[in-house]
């Protein structure tokens, strides 16, 4: 529900204010509360989070610029990653070298010490990097709960600082300045993308759900629905998990074994849970303040946890919650006078170790709203209607892999040039004409947009950037989503 990395070049490029989206930024950005009645919250304005932090630790509210400026310096690094398609290190010709040239020149504008601390930095675990600079757990867990949400990782896990940089790409200035919410909810997101997509040529179809990718002599030809139906196409690109792309769109035989070998080796198992609930009156806090994401997990030493349970395949009766009440922005989601509430249930494992999930998602549901009615007393009482969606739903409903946010886990042996599989992360498949562009590509998931940017780029040889507004009518393009139920597919001119 929160956009917490979208670039502004994609704004701009598909002019998607003019297809209706509004943007509308959290502020506070994260409050998290205490069991002791307490509460901080992080703003936008870094003056206004020293503030906070002061009531817990005036040595961190010390630190906290000189923390934020690094995040900021390290991000701007990542920023140029996160912004091209991988470097492809087994071509040795020009045109490898040249986007390994430009995150050269980047790094050239960091300071020799900030060099250092980038590589330093990147393995690291969110717990090792925070314990480094803060005493306060909960400005640690305020700082570094979201750098876990939809991933198989834990605060100890190596390689979650860099999932913490991930996140703070594109702000102005101070930490999560780009956190926003989109106006009518994702829904408003895809329905402008949408809208730009068709102002393009392009047609979008619904409820057409693709069986198969159809390959001649090596080459994606074009798609079979479901249904019967079948389109042809010289380019096809899919959104939705690469391994759902590779293991039950095409045919075994169309891909080499050691390919499939990697594509089977994918991690994808989902450990993320959502809740949704409609309200007659908005919860009544029982300590101040209350906006932005509500995070209930107020050290990562808890959250370390709430872990260890779903690595047993156990969901945690203690989990990692955020808590947003788009209503409170967007006043048209919701009824007059009433509100909604969505909630991302971390450490809620796709396969459990007794039981199934069509009978556990009850309990899930109580556990979850006791955890917050723990804060907000009203809060069953005001329950109108609720619904609970377990990994197994988010996988079955909405097609995400074993139900996993992300499509596939963003741990440190599947980013970057080994994501999705080694030696294929710009886009390109082994079959000609097949393109990949979905969460589980480089840089990854949480509504970014910047997997299918990199793609077009990449598919379009560098003409997309700055010029999106040229059409190529010498091939047409189908792209297969899972962001609806039934599956979307869209064709036309890129």
């Amino acid at each position: 529900d929160v956009c917490r990395s979208f670039p502004p070049q994609i704004l701009t490029d598909l002019e998607l204010e003019k297809h209706g989206l509004k943007m509308l930024p959290l502020d506070p950005v994260i409050t998290v509360p205490t069991p002791a009645g307490a509460c901080l919250a992080i703003w936008r304005d870094e003056e206004k989070s020293k503030k906070e932090i002061e009531g817990f630790s005036q040595a961190d509210a010390a630190r906290y610029a000189r923390f934020a400026a690094l995040v900021r310096k390290l991000a701007g690094f990542l920023q140029a990653l996160h912004l091209s398609a991988p470097p492809e290190l087994k071509n040795r010709g020009l045109s490898g070298l040249m986007p390994l040239l430009g995150l050269g020149w980047k790094y050239k504008g960091l300071e020799r010490s900030e060099r250092r601390e980038l590589f330093r930095v990147l393995p690291l675990s969110i717990k090792d990097f925070l314990d480094e600079w803060f005493e306060s757990d909960v400005l640690k867990a305020a700082l570094g709960g979201s750098a876990l949400l939809g991933n198989f990782l834990a605060p100890r896990s190596q390689g979650t600082a860099l999932l913490f940089l991930s996140q703070q790409l594109f702000p102005a200035s101070g930490l999560f300045q780009s956190w926003s919410v989109p106006q009518g909810g994702m829904g408003g997101l895809s329905a402008a993308l949408a809208q730009a997509a068709k102002r393009f040529g392009a047609t979008v179809q619904t409820s057409a759900k693709v069986g198969r990718v159809i390959v001649n002599n090596e080459r994606a030809t074009g798609v079979a629905l479901e249904n019967g139906e079948q389109h042809e196409a010289n380019l096809i690109v899919s959104a939705i998990g690469v391994n759902t792309t590779f293991l039950r769109l095409l045919e075994p035989t169309c891909l080499e074994p050691d390919f499939l070998l990697h594509a089977r080796n994918i991690r994808s198992q989902g450990i993320c849970a959502k809740v949704n609930l409609a309200l007659s009156e908005a919860p009544q806090w029982s300590f101040k303040g209350g906006g932005g994401i509500i995070q209930i997990g107020a050290s990562l030493d808890d959250i370390e946890h709430a872990f260890d349970d779903a690595k047993y395949g156990i969901y945690s009766k203690n989990p990692l919650l955020q808590v947003l009440i788009p209503s409170l922005l967007d006043p048209t989601i919701a009824p007059p006078g009433q509100h909604v509430a969505s909630v991302l249930v971390q450490y809620a494992p796709y396969r459990l170790k007794d039981g199934d999930w069509k009978e556990k998602r009850e309990e899930l549901g109580k556990v979850v709203i006791d955890a917050i009615a723990e804060y907000a007393p009203n809060l069953e009482g005001a329950i109108l209607h609720s619904q609970v969606l377990t990994p197994l739903d988010l996988a079955e409903v909405f097609g995400l892999p074993e139900g996993h946010y992300h499509h596939s886990d963003m741990a440190l042996d599947q980013l970057l040039f080994m994501r999705p599989v080694p030696g294929w992360a710009r886009y390109r498949t082994p079959i000609e004409g097949l393109y990949v562009c979905g969460a589980g590509t480089h840089p990854g998931g949480g509504v970014t947009g910047l997997p299918g940017y990199n793609a077009a780029g990449e598919i379009l040889g560098g003409e997309w950037v700055g010029t999106s507004q040229q059409k190529h009518p010498d091939f047409l393009w189908v792209a297969l989503d899972s962001a609806t139920p039934n599956g979307t597919r869209y064709m036309g001119n890129p």
